[in-house]
């Protein structure tokens, strides 16, 4: 049988990215100095204004501003009407709501005699997901993996100056078709690019997929029926803020594994690690690695559930989608004998207190050496469920 699945990704310039590094960089100069603080931090931009808002409660002293425009430089607005040293930003910052802090800082098990594990409750209600499968050396879908290198590509070739007319905002999708489970070829590659207005289209066209197509893509992936459509519509001389607004946690899929499985919904991007949000899909993705690592299944989904301020999930659930050696309800009983998904011990299994999230806030959370959630320290332990 054959399929086709495509998965997308944006540059770091792209309006949506950029929000979500402001809003990260701001997380780590805090973590930096305040280990302990609470933080969600959305950030928008629009033409050449920004507003930072939501809420921080810590020890630390920050200045937010200077963080946000120091991201706006590396990233490259320094042209056009939004730059980094021009823009007008806004800040509405205030303290976590003592409502949603009472939970977090003592969960309903620690108030009825629980462990020390039990001592922070799960910062919201909802659930997330993880995932891993052995499509690639990161054990990330195809579609994922490309899409995300050809984003980080187009930064590339733009930074170093191979490509000097590029600008910051730009998108890149990936169209795989597969037999069966098996990934056979690349149909489909889209890239726009944003661009001076100096540079020709076709010139533009010829240097990407020399220079990002070609030295992203492995060529045994592409053949003579493979489609190309580089700036389709003609030009992108208009892009970021300036040609359309920016909003901290819009491209979780992006964030995530390209729309290849469920999404709870819940953004990462200015949130630490008490927010189940972002804790706890880390933390899937940890699991979900090391089951594929280990052999248990080819592919695996798990969903975590919880209710504000109780420490311990409401519910564990693991797809394999038919590749499982042992059934996906036993499957569900490993997780939860071999992994704590309390906060936090989860907090305390990926040393997440600490200035890592910039990092993450373009070309995906996942699939990315040296990550803790990237680990497969525990693969080996659980090949004994195999015997």
């Amino acid at each position: 049988m054959r399929q086709f699945f495509t998965s997308e990704s944006v540059t770091e310039g792209h309006p949506d990215k950029l929000c979500d590094q402001i809003s990260d960089g701001v997380l780590d100069a805090i973590l930096a100095c305040d280990k302990m603080a609470r933080c969600a931090i959305e950030c928008c931009a629009a033409y050449n204004q920004m507003l930072i808002m939501g809420e921080i409660t810590t020890t630390a002293k920050v200045n937010v501003k200077k963080i946000a425009r120091d991201v706006m430089a590396k990233v490259g607005y320094t042209f056009g009407n939004f730059r980094a040293d021009n823009c007008k930003i806004t800040l509405a910052l205030h303290r976590q709501s003592p409502d949603i802090a009472m939970g977090v800082d003592s969960s309903v098990e620690n108030r009825m005699g629980g462990d020390m594990r039990d001592e922070i409750g799960a910062g919201d209600q909802g659930m997330m997901f993880g995932y891993a499968c052995n499509e690639t050396e990161e054990l990330m879908p195809l579609t994922c993996h490309l899409a995300n290198r050809l984003a980080k590509r187009l930064a590339d070739v733009r930074k170093c100056g191979l490509l000097p007319y590029l600008r910051p905002d730009g998108k890149t999708q990936v169209t795989v078709e597969y037999e069966g489970r098996r990934p056979v070829r690349v149909d489909t590659v889209v890239v726009s690019a944003q661009h001076n207005e100096n540079v020709h289209q076709d010139m533009l066209r010829a240097d990407i997929k020399r220079y990002v197509i070609d030295s992203v893509i492995p060529a045994e992936l592409l053949d003579e029926r493979t489609k190309y459509y580089i700036n389709p519509t003609g030009r992108f001389e208009i892009g970021g803020p300036e040609g359309d607004s920016g909003l901290t946690g819009r491209k979780i899929i992006v964030d995530t594994y390209g729309g290849r499985c469920a999404h709870g919904g819940g953004a990462f991007s200015g949130k630490d690690p008490t927010k189940v949000d972002r804790s706890s899909a880390y933390m899937a993705r940890y699991v979900c690695k090391n089951m594929v690592a280990a052999g248990l299944a080819e592919e695996v989904e798990l969903q975590v559930a919880y209710a504000i301020g109780v420490s311990r999930p409401v519910s564990v659930f693991v797809n394999t989608f038919g590749t499982g050696r042992l059934p996906d309800d036993r499957l569900a009983e490993i997780v939860v004998r071999e992994f704590d998904l309390r906060p936090y011990s989860v907090i305390e299994t990926l040393d997440l207190r600490r200035p890592i999230y910039l990092q993450t806030a373009a070309y995906g959370h996942f699939g990315k050496p040296g990550l803790p959630w990237e680990r497969t320290d525990r693969a080996e332990d659980l090949k004994k469920y195999l015997g």
